[in-house]
């Protein structure tokens, strides 16, 4: 495999003539590089009016290997073959360094160049590439890479060095200006402004113009932060291979990104993938290809969070870390998760986090102009008081770990901190569930507090200054973020927005409705394989009142014409979906496993059952009449004012139903086990009516 290196444009803010005489005081011989031993000059050109020189040396190199593997290469030393070519009239020099020894079995190639920075004309910039190919060995090409590379990127930083010594030895001989190179006695100025490529300057307070082809070294550090030389590489390389690929130049089919990232954004998949190229560049490509796909960089501008979130999700902005780091506040223990997700859908739920990354993202940039210094992440500070089994539902955690694949893939590395405070003792179960979905970098950057550890040392004040620590944590900063709470049932499918099914984030709909009528059940088929799977539901009543049923057949229920075809979650049109026939006698065709549960307008229904036989059950919702299912002939005063009020000849519902094996539900968090809290359970269904989920629940 070839290595290759690409260093960033580094500037010496000296004109070349100056660099030039500063580097030829390397040779022969160069003192403060040990490696470099001394040269030789093998042939040497002038042409006639002296504007070019070239010259050919073979240079000696002390690497630092083994002795034992220098003893088994048989040499001592390295030799190197370098040719400069110095344009005085250009200003530039170029030059070319090849390997001399095992030229058979290892290929290095290095070329650098000085030139006239394009936009100040008494500044030099310096470039430099080069490449690695271990052919064979002598079995140590593991080895030998390593050293290679290693003694290379050492040696980057040390050659600055150098320069800028015998720059500054010459400035204190009193040489600060070298006259350029002219074919007679007259100077001639070139204005070197209107030449392409190279780096564009901003303000000398700016740094360096983002949009450059290439990167100097100051605007690394000052935008970017501390980079090695061979991170500093991968970031350059990553980024022309997209500039050639937007162009069209690479062979990347017909992909091509929209617009080229920044600088931070690059980085940001680099260090995801331990700056690996082959990984950081495909991770960063699907990554793209998404964002232009569901138009994520208009997000801030095309998207608003319905009014429920608006009210509900309890999280925002809250000033900064004591790094300068955007502090995002959520407490999550006092918000309705449950109710949010029926309220407006997962797509909804999903947009707004990927605004808060945007925004994130964007806050950012302001921090790093603000404080003068890299920040390209920051810190989430959770509260988790009031967290219980409520949030452990089945639907809500598939919501969740969806969101965290969607946040990993598409913005890693924004996260800088995420302090959890005041996490109760069911916290273990939630962590058990979403830890294996986050990456090992990102769960490095979890710190966890009990539900005691407040504000103190060794807590908050570790990383937020005393004024901004929310006063619902003990501090006195009086915060803005939405308390969350309930959410209204009345809400519940009211704030779905609208999104077309191109740009849709969620394929498929957690929650469906359904519409029930007089004489029309909805019933869902469910085909069971095994014995003692079990099937799981949660389902809330919107309108009416509905008896909920399950059925058991053998008998494939027929599809005809009254059967209509479910449609995603939220829409106001008759969907309902009968299945067992009018002609099927009860006891024959098909059998009630479950007896049927009276379920009243506006509460929510969750339960399990553990299946006997093999083959088709039926979870059937019917319009309750209030005198057809009595035991007795006694009718109930709730009986006689439901008939009185069901002037409606519908009722609707919101339901989710899974099927899992028996092996999975024991010890998982089931619907049934978060029915408390938000959600209101008729007393049916959390006592002995489905005595099935609960004897399970009790293994």
């Amino acid at each position: 495999m070839v290595q290759k290196y690409q260093s960033p444009v580094r500037v010496y803010k000296h004109p070349f003539e100056l660099v030039m005489a500063a580097y030829e005081k390397r040779f022969p011989a160069c003192p403060l590089i040990p490696v470099f031993l001394g040269s030789e000059i093998l042939q040497e050109y002038r042409s006639e009016d002296g504007s070019v020189h070239i010259v050919e040396r073979s240079c000696k190199l002390n690497v630092d290997a083994p002795r034992l593997l220098k003893k088994i290469a048989g040499v001592e030393f390295i030799f190197f073959i370098q040719k400069n070519s110095l344009n005085w009239k250009e200003r530039t020099l170029q030059i070319e360094a090849c390997n001399e020894t095992f030229s058979s079995r290892v290929l290095v190639h290095e070329t650098c160049s000085y030139s006239v920075h394009p936009e100040n004309e008494e500044w030099t910039c310096f470039e430099q590439s080069a490449s690695l190919d271990i052919k064979s060995f002598f079995g140590f090409e593991s080895t030998v890479e390593k050293i290679a590379m290693k003694q290379y990127t050492a040696n980057i930083k040390r050659g600055k060095e150098v320069i800028e010594y015998y720059l500054s030895e010459l400035i204190s001989q009193g040489i600060t200006h070298i006259p350029r190179w002219t074919p007679g006695s007259a100077t001639i100025r070139k204005d070197v402004s209107s030449r392409k490529g190279g780096v564009g300057m901003l303000a000398e307070s700016d740094g360096l113009n983002h949009d450059a082809d290439k990167l100097e070294a100051d605007y690394i550090e000052r935008y970017l932060g501390q980079l090695t030389p061979l991170q500093e590489s991968c970031l350059v390389q990553l980024r022309q291979w997209l500039q050639e690929t937007h162009k069209g130049k690479s062979e990347a089919g017909e992909w091509k990104p929209e617009k080229i990232p920044k600088d931070e954004h690059i980085l940001r998949f680099l260090r995801a993938r331990d700056f690996n190229m082959e990984k950081a560049r495909e991770m960063l490509c699907q990554s793209l290809t998404w964002r232009k796909q569901h138009q994520v960089d208009d997000i801030l501008q095309s998207w608003s969070a319905p009014a429920v979130l608006q009210e509900y999700y309890a999280g925002g902005w809250h000033y900064h870390d004591k790094d300068g780091r955007p502090l995002y506040i959520l407490r999550l223990g006092q918000m309705d998760t449950k109710g949010l997700v029926k309220a407006v859908g997962e797509e909804a739920m999903l947009r707004h986090v990927l605004s808060i990354n945007e925004e994130g993202q964007k806050r950012c940039e302001e921090s790093t102009h603000r404080f003068a210094r890299p920040i390209w992440s920051w810190t989430c500070l959770v509260d988790l008081e009031g967290l219980n089994m409520r949030h452990l539902w089945r639907p809500g955690v598939k919501t969740l770990l969806r969101i965290i694949e969607v946040v990993e893939a598409n913005y890693p590395e924004t996260l800088g901190k995420l302090l959890i405070v005041r996490a109760p003792r069911v916290f273990p179960v939630l962590w058990t569930l979403v830890s294996p979905f986050i990456n090992e970098n990102t769960r490095k950057k979890f710190l966890i507090y009990s539900s005691n550890n407040g504000p103190g040392p060794g807590g908050l004040l570790d990383y937020l200054e005393k004024e901004v620590i929310p006063d619902f944590l003990g501090g006195e900063c009086v915060c803005s973020i939405p308390e969350g709470g309930l959410v209204p049932k009345s809400h519940y499918q009211r704030e779905m927005p609208e999104t077309p099914d191109h740009l849709r984030l969620w394929s498929e709909s957690i929650y469906n409705s359904a519409c029930v009528f007089k004489g029309a059940p909805h019933e869902i088929v469910i085909q069971i394989l095994e014995c003692e799977s079990v099937i799981t539901w949660d389902f809330d009543i919107i309108r009416g009142d509905i008896h909920f049923s399950i059925f058991h057949s053998r008998r494939a229920p027929e599809t005809n014409h009254r059967n209509t075809v479910q449609t995603p979650v939220f829409p106001e049109a008759s969907n309902n979906v009968q299945l067992i026939d009018k002609n099927w006698i009860l006891g024959v065709d098909y059998s009630r496993v479950e007896p049927p549960l009276v379920c009243r307008e506006g509460e929510s229904i969750q339960g399990s059952h553990v299946t006997r036989w093999p083959g088709l059950y039926i979870l059937q919702w019917k319009m309750r009449n209030p005198y057809s299912c009595t035991s007795t002939s006694i009718v109930s005063v709730d009986d006689v004012l439901a008939s009185l009020q069901g002037s409606s000849h519908r009722c609707k519902l919101l339901y989710y139903y899974e099927v899992l094996a028996s092996k999975d539900f024991r010890g998982s968090m089931t619907s049934l086990e978060s029915c408390s809290g938000f959600s209101q359970l008729s007393g049916i269904t959390s006592s002995s009516g489905l005595s099935q989920s609960s004897s399970v629940l009790s293994r």
